[in-house]
């Protein structure tokens, strides 16, 4: 058994909580990397191709691209013609952390961007402990120095301390994990906005002008080991995430670990139910910039390429070799802690929509099946109703994702509020818990600790930075988090920031009460009009403006008492012959609130559920007839 390097290749993941920074720093590599030629029109964040992606600022899917290197440090190392970094850009947001762990598998080092100001956040610690875990080299990016509040040594402070307490805690995990190593991280300070490096620290935050991002490719170079592999062994190629191509169907992304693999060849694919299949690859393709092209060549160990012509293929599944075969294990990720109940649209305004057009129960049954077949970290089960399903997921916003991309292709949902998934640990009920990460002015320090200990929250640590701006660091319960995001929010002006990641499971914590404020419900089914709204104006806000359809059950504002209240939105002005209906003065109407889904989901209680279609989120309640409603507090009280 020879073990071999390919000197000529890197794989790294580049993964960031600050979406925005990482995307302009993988820019500034592609572009100063020769990704795109020198007429080729390429826009900024050009990895966050998705719609999505770019109107939230976040990354949600992992992504792959080939920068081919051949700067100075290639030719110092032995790679005169240059050398292959494929770059995995991964998301940044903790509820996509699926798509992080297999990206982990995929890649042979990791890049760690850190914002000079914010320093390491949740999503910093689910990274580097996954990444140490793996025993995988950790390069530190301190990105936006120039930032006019950067505190660069805390940041990098903070990063080492991080690092040595993650390296403590997976001591008996992984026993053989190299203390010295893990401390002695090379630190890289840049400016992905203005796509430079350096390795020494910046005086002031200032860059020296002639530097680009070669001391970064310097860094991946003399840090990331080139990928191993064994001679010995027949093929293994792992499939760590599925494409589809209008010309070649679906394309399963693979890295090869050992062996090669071309075009036209016959395989074995084995599955994630444990049998052999003899499959031909029809079509073997390699990523340049952000392009696929036909591969040439063998693809060897470490390549990073597509492969058509296995239309079923899973992720996590192996292509090995027919004589041989040796299947590697299947990728392992968290399992969900958010569900909720997604289905057809029940309301009376279900079809009259004019862009929903996919209605049924089959249709939202092959799409979230669908989805079930690139997401790994996502679990759908039934339920007792025929035409709803209950989906499992890592967050609220990876279910708001999914509820938004169904709604843009045409979908009409009803979709319930999000739960907690509880297991029983030795006998105990538990819950899953968050660790929050909050940076706020510090005149909002008793607001926001009095919001989150109605939330059960616990808090942790707190520093102050002296500029104004506190953190503070939080334990609480998921289900503490529904709803969290309008309040905090509301309550910080809009200054604050917060983030949170998966931290385990803790026994059940009490109840929780989510709002103090009830709903507004329509007794009946009409037109909005404004003289109602006039009237009512005084017992809360609204969602819904003059003109708008609603029906009996719909939620149409809020209600400043923490109670329901049934009221007819639709009354009219009766006309007589000395006034006409138009003659009152509607200045005084206030502007409704427009919510957005997840402020919907947010704000569903609990007897309440989302109507969704391409145009219009409404909330409603479930039980839509208000004598029916009635009768069901009346049993529950009695109870």
């Amino acid at each position: 058994m020879t073990q071999t390097l390919r000197t000529d290749l890197r794989n790294v993941a580049i993964v960031a909580h600050v979406d925005h920074g990482k995307t302009t720093m993988v820019d500034a590599m592609l572009t100063q990397g020769g990704a795109f030629g020198d007429h080729e029109k390429h826009d900024e964040r050009a990895m966050d191709s998705g719609d999505l992606e770019r109107e939230k600022g976040i990354t949600i899917l992992a992504k792959n691209t080939a920068i081919r290197y051949t700067g100075p440090t290639a030719a110092a190392v032995g790679e005169p013609d240059g050398i292959t970094i494929n770059v995995i850009d991964t998301p940044g947001h903790a509820d996509f952390g699926g798509e992080v762990e297999r990206a982990l598998s995929m890649v042979d080092g990791v890049v760690l961007l850190v914002d000079s100001s914010e320093g390491p956040l949740p999503q910093t610690r689910f990274v580097l402990r996954k990444a140490l875990a793996a025993k995988l080299p950790v390069i530190l990016v301190v990105n936006k120095v120039d930032r006019p509040d950067a505190r660069i040594d805390h940041v990098v402070g903070e990063a080492t301390d991080l690092l040595l307490g993650l390296a403590s805690d997976l001591a008996d995990e992984v026993p053989d994990l190299d203390l010295d190593a893990v401390l002695d991280v090379p630190v890289v300070y840049a400016s992905g906005k203005s796509g430079r490096a350096s390795l020494n620290q910046p005086a002031d935050g200032e860059l020296p002008d002639e530097e680009t991002v070669e001391p970064l490719f310097k860094t991946i170079i003399e840090t990331i080991p080139a990928p191993s592999y064994d001679t010995d062994m027949p093929l293994q190629a792992h499939v760590t995430n599925l494409d589809a191509s209008p010309f070649l169907g679906r394309l399963a992304l693979l890295r090869i670990f050992n062996g090669e693999l071309t075009k036209g060849q016959q395989v074995a694919w084995a599955t994630q139910h444990g049998e052999m299949k003899t499959v031909k690859i029809t079509e073997l393709l390699e990523t340049k910039g952000l392009k696929r092209e036909p591969m040439t060549r063998p693809a060897r160990p470490g390549d990073i390429v597509a492969v058509a012509g296995i239309p079923e293929i899973m992720i996590g599944e192996t292509l090995t070799d027919i004589n041989d075969p040796k299947p590697l294990p299947m990728i392992e990720v968290d399992d969900p802690s958010i569900s909720m109940t997604i289905g057809i649209n029940t309301s009376p305004l279900a079809g009259k929509n004019a862009k929903g057009h996919k209605l049924t129960a089959r249709q939202v049954k092959d799409r979230l099946d669908q989805e079930l077949i690139g997401n790994v970290s996502l679990r759908v089960l039934p339920t007792e109703r025929p035409d709803a399903w209950e989906v499992q997921g890592r967050g609220e916003l990876a279910l708001a994702i999914l509820v938004e991309q169904m709604r843009r292709e045409g979908f009409e949902l009803t979709v319930g509020k999000p739960q907690v998934l509880t297991r029983e640990i030795d006998g105990v009920t538990c819950e899953p818990v968050e660790r929050l990460t909050i940076d706020a002015p510090e005149e909002y320090l008793g607001t926001i600790t009095q919001l989150l200990a109605s939330r059960k929250g616990r808090m942790e640590t707190m520093n102050n930075h002296g500029s104004g701006w506190v953190r503070m660091e939080f334990v609480v319960p998921a289900r503490g988090l529904i709803g969290f995001r309008t309040r905090f929010l509301t309550e910080t002006r809009g200054t604050g920031i917060a983030a949170s990641i998966s931290d385990g499971f803790a026994p059940w914590m009490g109840p929780i009460e989510f709002r103090s404020t009830g709903s507004l419900v329509a007794d009946r089914a009409g037109t909005v009009t404004p003289y109602a709204m006039i009237n009512l104006q005084e017992r809360g806000s609204f969602f819904v403006e003059p003109t708008s359809e609603v029906y009996m059950g719909q939620v149409v504002g809020e209600n400043s008492r923490n109670e329901d209240m049934d009221v007819n939105i639709t009354k009219e002005k009766k006309l007589t012959n000395m006034r006409a209906a138009s003659s009152d003065s509607f200045e005084n109407l206030v502007p409704p609130r427009k919510l957005t889904l997840e402020e919907s989901l947010e704000f569903a209680s609990e007897d309440e559920c989302v109507e969704v279609t391409p145009e219009i989120v409404r909330i409603r309640k479930v039980n839509l007839d208000p004598t029916e409603r009635a009768r069901a507090r009346s049993r529950a009280k009695n109870s």
